[in-house]
């Protein structure tokens, strides 16, 4: 009677400790096998796989152009370190080399670029107005008067390139100079006036124009005269650059062709052949800054895009714009950069686990379009693992002890 007594009572815990013990094994079996069932328990995480750069090569294809291949092909790119040796070899590659973007005006003989050329003189057009004077012969040269200005007594240029002058009638002066043109009404007039002195002289310039748009202070046309036009001066007449103007990026079109000049080199490097004389229907396109961003991603406090100031930021200074790395969740041994500007993509490593690897960080720059990311430590991939993976276990969990009346109240 004792012993059923005694059953009777221990009965109820024994079953309760049953019952925890297999709901604990259940609920770690859950795990294991979700974790198993996946591979591994970090790759489950979406967008935070950078462990796997850690191969010193690139864990996916990147477009690669093989030698004088026309057409990239997939390839793995090496991951290179960031040490004072690279940081010496980039020193050492880019110093003696100015910026060469070609330039329209730099015209190619053999594939060599030849230096900006002097401006040839001006040629008359349509629509200019011609001074002629003939000394001592004032009726030729102001037949109205005094009275008239400059402009109204100067010789107009018909659209079909001619002038019409007394005693010599029509004559056609579209393309030529004011010393050729002179020339020609001193040998037509020398039939009639005996040793003629008389001068041509350009009074208004109105056949020929450039476009000067984009990021400028005021955009619009501008007269080409007989002073050379150079890009320079063309951008300072048009009041400058703007604030979000990029000046290594002018794009100039000529007859069909665009060409990018890089003044920035011009004021930095001494590059004076990027100062390219202009031609009449140039455009002169100013781009703005917009394309000069780089992009810091991953375990930083304010990830995103960062714009360029003049072209110039260095790895240490994104990662300063960018609140620097999260002390919490990030691990500074793995910090990449990554570079696809170039037939061939570059990709950089940087190991920040110790403070003094941020003087490196800070002589290596940055080129626009550059992406930089910080990866996540160990045990925050895991920690979000064990988040995506814990509502699904909750959920079987609680499933498990519901009991199904059809079934006689069985789980």
């Amino acid at each position: 009677m004792n012993q059923d007594l005694h059953g009777a009572a221990f009965a109820p815990s024994a079953v309760s400790a049953r019952k925890a013990a297999r709901k604990a094994i259940f609920r770690q079996g859950i795990l294991v096998g979700l974790c198993a069932a996946l591979g591994a328990c970090a790759s489950i995480v979406p967008g935070d796989r950078a462990y796997s750069l850690r191969d010193e090569q690139s864990a996916v294809k990147l477009p690669v152009k093989a030698g004088d291949a026309a057409e990239p092909v997939p390839a793995n790119v090496a991951i290179k370190p960031i040490t004072a040796e690279l940081i010496i070899e980039q020193l050492k590659a880019a110093a003696p080399q100015k910026p060469t973007a070609t330039d329209a005006n730099l015209r190619a003989t053999n594939g060599k670029a030849n230096t900006v050329q002097a401006a040839p003189d001006y040629k008359i057009g349509p629509g200019d107005i011609l001074s002629i004077i003939v000394w001592d012969h004032p009726e030729l040269t102001t037949p109205a008067g005094q009275y008239r200005s400059a402009d109204q007594a100067g010789t107009v240029v018909n659209e079909d390139g001619t002038i019409y002058y007394p005693y010599v009638g029509t004559l056609n002066v579209a393309g030529k100079t004011t010393r050729q043109v002179r020339d020609m009404l001193t040998k037509s007039l020398s039939k009639f006036i005996e040793k003629v002195q008389l001068d041509v002289r350009m009074t208004a310039f109105r056949s020929k124009r450039v476009y000067v748009v984009g990021e400028v202070t005021k955009p619009g046309l501008l007269e080409v005269t007989d002073i050379p036009l150079t890009v320079l001066e063309a951008v300072n007449r048009a009041g400058g650059f703007g604030p979000e103007a990029d000046h290594s990026r002018v794009l100039l079109t000529r007859k069909g062709t665009t060409y990018r000049v890089d003044i920035q080199a011009m004021y930095e490097a001494g590059a004076t052949e990027q100062n390219a004389l202009l031609e009449p229907g140039d455009i002169l396109n100013v781009q703005d800054r917009s394309f000069n961003k780089i992009f810091v991603l991953g375990e930083v406090q304010k990830p995103g895009s960062l714009v360029m100031t003049k072209k110039r930021s260095t790895l240490a200074e994104a990662l300063a714009d960018t609140g620097y790395i999260t002390q919490d969740r990030s691990n500074p041994k793995w910090i990449y950069v990554m570079r696809g500007d170039s037939d061939v993509p570059e990709l950089f490593h940087l190991d920040g686990s110790s403070p003094d690897a941020m003087l490196l960080a800070d002589r290596f720059p940055l080129k626009p379009r550059d992406i930089v990311y910080v990866d996540a430590a160990d045990v925050v991939r895991w920690n979000r693992v064990i988040s995506n993976i814990l509502p699904t276990a909750t959920t079987l969990y609680q499933s498990s002890l519901t009991k199904y009346p059809l079934f006689g109240g069985r789980q």
